[in-house]
Protein backbone atom coordinates (compact mmCIF):
# COMPACT_ATOMS: atom_id res chain seq x y z
CA UNK A 1 0.00 0.00 0.00
CA UNK A 2 1.02 3.26 -1.13
CA UNK A 3 2.26 5.34 2.10
CA UNK A 4 -0.23 8.95 1.95
CA UNK A 5 2.63 10.42 3.40
CA UNK A 6 6.01 9.84 3.03
CA UNK A 7 8.51 11.68 4.37
CA UNK A 8 12.40 11.30 5.88
CA UNK A 9 13.19 11.32 2.02
CA UNK A 10 16.57 10.87 0.34
CA UNK A 11 15.55 14.03 -2.17
CA UNK A 12 12.76 16.39 -2.05
CA UNK A 13 9.32 16.29 -3.69
CA UNK A 14 8.45 18.05 -6.73
CA UNK A 15 6.19 19.86 -3.83
CA UNK A 16 6.47 21.25 -0.54
CA UNK A 17 3.53 19.76 0.50
CA UNK A 18 1.23 17.02 0.01
CA UNK A 19 -2.81 17.55 0.80
CA UNK A 20 -4.02 16.02 3.98
CA UNK A 21 -6.45 13.42 3.39
CA UNK A 22 -8.61 13.08 6.62
CA UNK A 23 -11.39 15.41 7.90
CA UNK A 24 -10.43 17.64 11.17
CA UNK A 25 -13.46 17.73 12.87
CA UNK A 26 -15.23 14.17 12.76
CA UNK A 27 -18.17 14.84 15.10
CA UNK A 28 -20.52 17.75 16.03
CA UNK A 29 -21.37 20.35 18.60
CA UNK A 30 -24.44 17.93 20.05
CA UNK A 31 -21.93 15.30 20.96
CA UNK A 32 -20.16 16.75 23.60
CA UNK A 33 -18.92 20.47 25.84
CA UNK A 34 -17.79 21.99 22.35
CA UNK A 35 -19.99 24.64 20.94
CA UNK A 36 -20.36 24.82 16.91
CA UNK A 37 -17.58 27.51 16.69
CA UNK A 38 -15.29 25.93 18.70
CA UNK A 39 -15.36 23.14 16.73
CA UNK A 40 -15.00 25.47 13.70
CA UNK A 41 -12.25 27.26 15.50
CA UNK A 42 -10.37 24.12 16.05
CA UNK A 43 -11.44 23.05 11.80
CA UNK A 44 -9.73 26.38 10.69
CA UNK A 45 -6.97 26.69 12.74
CA UNK A 46 -5.96 23.24 13.70
CA UNK A 47 -5.81 24.40 17.68
CA UNK A 48 -8.69 25.75 20.25
CA UNK A 49 -7.14 27.70 24.09
CA UNK A 50 -9.48 27.66 26.61
CA UNK A 51 -8.44 29.41 29.78
CA UNK A 52 -9.87 28.46 33.45
CA UNK A 53 -10.20 24.69 32.19
CA UNK A 54 -8.82 23.73 35.90
CA UNK A 55 -9.16 26.41 38.41
CA UNK A 56 -8.72 26.24 42.77
CA UNK A 57 -7.84 23.51 44.62
CA UNK A 58 -7.39 21.20 41.89
CA UNK A 59 -4.84 22.99 39.81
CA UNK A 60 -3.06 23.28 42.88
CA UNK A 61 -3.00 19.24 43.29
CA UNK A 62 -1.83 18.98 40.03
CA UNK A 63 1.04 21.46 40.45
CA UNK A 64 1.96 19.86 43.32
CA UNK A 65 1.94 16.22 41.67
CA UNK A 66 3.88 18.01 38.99
CA UNK A 67 6.74 18.85 41.26
CA UNK A 68 6.55 15.78 43.38
CA UNK A 69 7.45 13.76 40.00
CA UNK A 70 10.22 16.52 39.01
CA UNK A 71 11.86 15.77 42.37
CA UNK A 72 11.88 12.01 42.41
CA UNK A 73 16.22 11.18 42.01
CA UNK A 74 14.92 8.15 41.00
CA UNK A 75 13.72 8.72 37.84
CA UNK A 76 16.98 10.55 36.64
CA UNK A 77 19.10 8.70 34.17
CA UNK A 78 15.76 6.56 33.40
CA UNK A 79 15.10 6.58 29.16
CA UNK A 80 11.73 7.87 30.28
CA UNK A 81 12.85 10.89 31.44
CA UNK A 82 14.60 13.02 29.34
CA UNK A 83 17.23 16.14 30.54
CA UNK A 84 17.94 19.15 29.00
CA UNK A 85 21.00 19.25 26.24
CA UNK A 86 23.72 21.29 28.39
CA UNK A 87 22.29 20.33 31.93
CA UNK A 88 20.65 17.52 34.59
CA UNK A 89 17.44 19.89 34.39
CA UNK A 90 14.47 17.04 33.18
CA UNK A 91 13.08 18.19 30.20
CA UNK A 92 10.44 16.07 29.61
CA UNK A 93 9.07 13.08 31.40
CA UNK A 94 7.10 10.57 29.71
CA UNK A 95 4.40 8.00 30.49
CA UNK A 96 3.43 9.98 33.40
CA UNK A 97 -0.53 8.63 33.39
CA UNK A 98 1.31 5.30 34.37
CA UNK A 99 3.73 7.04 36.86
CA UNK A 100 0.68 9.03 38.76
CA UNK A 101 -2.58 7.71 39.59
CA UNK A 102 -3.24 11.64 39.47
CA UNK A 103 -2.55 12.03 35.95
CA UNK A 104 -4.42 8.86 35.34
CA UNK A 105 -7.26 10.23 36.20
CA UNK A 106 -6.69 13.23 34.42
CA UNK A 107 -5.87 11.57 31.26
CA UNK A 108 -9.60 10.21 31.46
CA UNK A 109 -11.44 12.97 32.74
CA UNK A 110 -15.08 13.21 30.49
CA UNK A 111 -13.66 16.96 30.62
CA UNK A 112 -11.02 15.89 28.00
CA UNK A 113 -12.08 12.56 26.77
CA UNK A 114 -15.29 14.33 25.66
CA UNK A 115 -13.88 16.84 23.39
CA UNK A 116 -11.16 14.66 22.12
CA UNK A 117 -14.27 12.24 21.04
CA UNK A 118 -16.07 15.00 19.81
CA UNK A 119 -13.14 16.05 17.43
CA UNK A 120 -11.92 12.58 16.47
CA UNK A 121 -15.69 11.23 15.75
CA UNK A 122 -14.94 7.88 17.60
CA UNK A 123 -12.98 6.53 21.24
CA UNK A 124 -9.73 7.53 21.46
CA UNK A 125 -6.67 5.48 23.40
CA UNK A 126 -3.61 7.51 25.23
CA UNK A 127 -0.96 7.18 22.24
CA UNK A 128 1.53 9.29 24.92
CA UNK A 129 1.32 11.55 27.89
CA UNK A 130 4.21 13.39 29.24
CA UNK A 131 5.29 16.45 31.29
CA UNK A 132 6.81 18.98 29.75
CA UNK A 133 9.13 21.63 32.09
CA UNK A 134 10.92 24.37 30.21
CA UNK A 135 13.06 25.56 33.53
CA UNK A 136 13.68 29.30 34.02
CA UNK A 137 17.07 30.86 32.17
CA UNK A 138 18.01 27.47 30.84
CA UNK A 139 15.03 25.57 29.00
CA UNK A 140 15.95 25.04 25.57
CA UNK A 141 13.56 25.52 22.65
CA UNK A 142 11.84 23.15 19.74
CA UNK A 143 12.55 22.84 16.50
CA UNK A 144 9.43 23.52 14.23
CA UNK A 145 7.31 19.85 13.28
CA UNK A 146 4.57 18.30 13.12
CA UNK A 147 3.75 15.36 15.93
CA UNK A 148 1.86 13.55 13.31
CA UNK A 149 5.39 13.34 10.98
CA UNK A 150 7.10 11.34 13.75
CA UNK A 151 4.36 9.34 15.26
CA UNK A 152 3.95 8.18 11.41
CA UNK A 153 7.52 8.01 10.57
CA UNK A 154 8.77 5.93 14.17
CA UNK A 155 5.24 4.95 15.90
CA UNK A 156 3.52 4.04 12.51
CA UNK A 157 0.20 6.16 13.46
CA UNK A 158 -1.19 5.43 10.21
CA UNK A 159 -3.42 8.53 9.74
CA UNK A 160 -4.25 12.12 11.14
CA UNK A 161 -7.01 10.51 13.67
CA UNK A 162 -4.93 11.99 16.66
CA UNK A 163 -5.44 15.04 18.91
CA UNK A 164 -3.39 16.39 21.69
CA UNK A 165 -4.83 17.64 25.25
CA UNK A 166 -1.96 20.27 26.77
CA UNK A 167 -2.93 21.55 30.26
CA UNK A 168 -1.05 24.87 31.26
CA UNK A 169 0.41 23.84 35.01
CA UNK A 170 2.50 27.31 35.31
CA UNK A 171 1.62 31.33 33.53
CA UNK A 172 2.85 30.93 29.81
CA UNK A 173 3.57 34.45 28.86
CA UNK A 174 5.71 36.09 25.63
CA UNK A 175 8.92 35.44 28.08
CA UNK A 176 9.20 32.13 29.31
CA UNK A 177 8.91 30.07 25.40
CA UNK A 178 5.32 29.45 25.38
CA UNK A 179 4.38 27.55 22.42
CA UNK A 180 4.30 28.52 18.81
CA UNK A 181 1.57 27.23 15.98
CA UNK A 182 1.21 28.19 12.73
CA UNK A 183 -2.57 28.19 12.10
CA UNK A 184 -3.95 26.14 9.25
CA UNK A 185 -0.64 24.17 8.71
CA UNK A 186 -2.30 21.33 9.85
CA UNK A 187 -4.15 21.33 6.02
CA UNK A 188 -1.09 19.95 4.41
CA UNK A 189 1.95 17.68 5.30
CA UNK A 190 5.38 18.57 4.85
CA UNK A 191 7.77 15.97 4.47
CA UNK A 192 11.23 16.16 5.81
CA UNK A 193 14.63 15.24 4.53
CA UNK A 194 16.97 12.46 6.06
CA UNK A 195 16.90 8.94 6.63
CA UNK A 196 15.91 7.95 10.40
CA UNK A 197 18.58 7.23 12.35
CA UNK A 198 18.84 4.11 14.46
CA UNK A 199 17.77 5.11 17.93
CA UNK A 200 16.28 8.52 16.84
CA UNK A 201 14.13 9.42 19.87
CA UNK A 202 17.65 9.25 22.29
CA UNK A 203 18.38 12.55 20.17
CA UNK A 204 15.68 14.29 19.50
CA UNK A 205 13.89 14.23 22.26
CA UNK A 206 16.84 16.78 23.81
CA UNK A 207 17.39 18.32 19.72
CA UNK A 208 15.19 17.30 16.80
CA UNK A 209 17.70 17.71 13.38
CA UNK A 210 15.23 15.18 11.71
CA UNK A 211 12.00 15.33 10.77
CA UNK A 212 12.36 18.97 10.57
CA UNK A 213 10.46 20.88 7.78
CA UNK A 214 12.47 22.66 5.34
CA UNK A 215 12.47 26.29 5.89
CA UNK A 216 11.08 27.51 2.17
CA UNK A 217 7.46 25.20 3.16
CA UNK A 218 7.76 26.91 6.68
CA UNK A 219 8.26 30.22 5.03
CA UNK A 220 5.60 29.75 3.02
CA UNK A 221 3.36 28.92 5.62
CA UNK A 222 3.45 30.79 7.76
CA UNK A 223 3.19 33.75 4.98
CA UNK A 224 0.11 32.49 4.15
CA UNK A 225 -1.36 32.06 7.99
CA UNK A 226 0.97 34.23 10.54
CA UNK A 227 2.48 32.18 14.04
CA UNK A 228 -0.13 32.68 17.18
CA UNK A 229 1.12 31.53 20.72
CA UNK A 230 -1.58 31.08 22.87
CA UNK A 231 -0.71 32.64 26.35
CA UNK A 232 -2.65 32.87 29.94
CA UNK A 233 -2.57 31.62 33.41
CA UNK A 234 -2.28 28.09 34.64
CA UNK A 235 -4.92 26.01 33.99
CA UNK A 236 -5.86 26.87 30.42
CA UNK A 237 -6.54 24.28 28.24
CA UNK A 238 -4.76 24.02 24.15
CA UNK A 239 -6.12 21.06 22.27
CA UNK A 240 -4.06 20.88 18.75
CA UNK A 241 -4.61 18.45 15.69
CA UNK A 242 -1.49 16.19 15.51
CA UNK A 243 -0.65 17.99 12.38
CA UNK A 244 -0.70 21.21 13.31
CA UNK A 245 3.08 23.08 12.87
CA UNK A 246 4.57 24.23 16.42
CA UNK A 247 7.37 24.56 18.27
CA UNK A 248 8.92 27.09 20.69
CA UNK A 249 11.56 29.19 21.61
CA UNK A 250 14.17 29.09 24.64
CA UNK A 251 13.02 30.44 28.19
CA UNK A 252 15.65 33.06 28.81
CA UNK A 253 13.03 34.41 31.62
CA UNK A 254 13.39 33.38 35.43
CA UNK A 255 10.04 31.85 35.51
CA UNK A 256 9.35 27.93 34.32
CA UNK A 257 6.75 26.82 32.08
CA UNK A 258 4.90 23.48 32.35
CA UNK A 259 2.57 21.34 30.50
CA UNK A 260 0.85 18.06 31.03
CA UNK A 261 0.27 16.55 27.59
CA UNK A 262 -1.71 13.70 26.37
CA UNK A 263 -1.90 12.30 23.09
CA UNK A 264 -5.21 10.76 21.91
CA UNK A 265 -5.37 8.48 18.77
CA UNK A 266 -8.84 6.91 17.80
CA UNK A 267 -9.23 3.21 18.42
CA UNK A 268 -9.29 2.32 14.37
CA UNK A 269 -5.67 4.56 13.81
CA UNK A 270 -3.46 2.24 15.97
CA UNK A 271 -0.22 2.12 15.14
CA UNK A 272 1.51 -0.40 12.42
CA UNK A 273 5.41 -0.54 11.39
CA UNK A 274 6.86 2.50 11.14
CA UNK A 275 6.75 4.20 7.85
CA UNK A 276 10.24 5.82 7.67
CA UNK A 277 12.29 3.93 10.37
CA UNK A 278 13.54 -0.01 11.10
CA UNK A 279 11.87 -0.51 14.15
CA UNK A 280 9.52 1.00 16.35
CA UNK A 281 10.24 3.68 19.22
CA UNK A 282 10.17 2.28 22.53
CA UNK A 283 6.52 2.25 24.70
CA UNK A 284 7.20 4.64 27.00
CA UNK A 285 6.84 7.02 23.86
CA UNK A 286 4.39 5.24 22.14
CA UNK A 287 2.23 3.36 23.86
CA UNK A 288 0.24 0.50 22.35
CA UNK A 289 -3.99 0.41 21.87
CA UNK A 290 -4.45 -1.05 25.62
CA UNK A 291 -1.18 -1.19 26.36
CA UNK A 292 -0.06 -1.02 30.02
CA UNK A 293 3.59 0.21 31.05
CA UNK A 294 5.84 0.18 33.82
CA UNK A 295 9.44 1.87 34.29
CA UNK A 296 10.76 -1.63 33.93
CA UNK A 297 9.18 -2.07 30.50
Amino acid sequence: MQDAYPTRLNKPLDTLWVERREGVVRGSADEGPLSRAQLDEFERKGFLFEPNFISGEELDELRRELDALLSRDDFRGRDFSITEPDSQEIRSLFAVHFLSQRFARLAHDERLVGRVRQILGGEAYVHQSRINYKPGFEGKGFSWHSDFETWHAEDGMPAMHAVSASIVLTDNHEFNGPLMLIPGSHKVFVPCLGETPDDHHRQSLKRQEFGVPGREALRELVARHGIEAPKGAAGGLLLFDCNTLHGSNANMSPDPRSNVFFVYNRRDNACVEPFAARRRRPSFLAHGLDELWTPQD
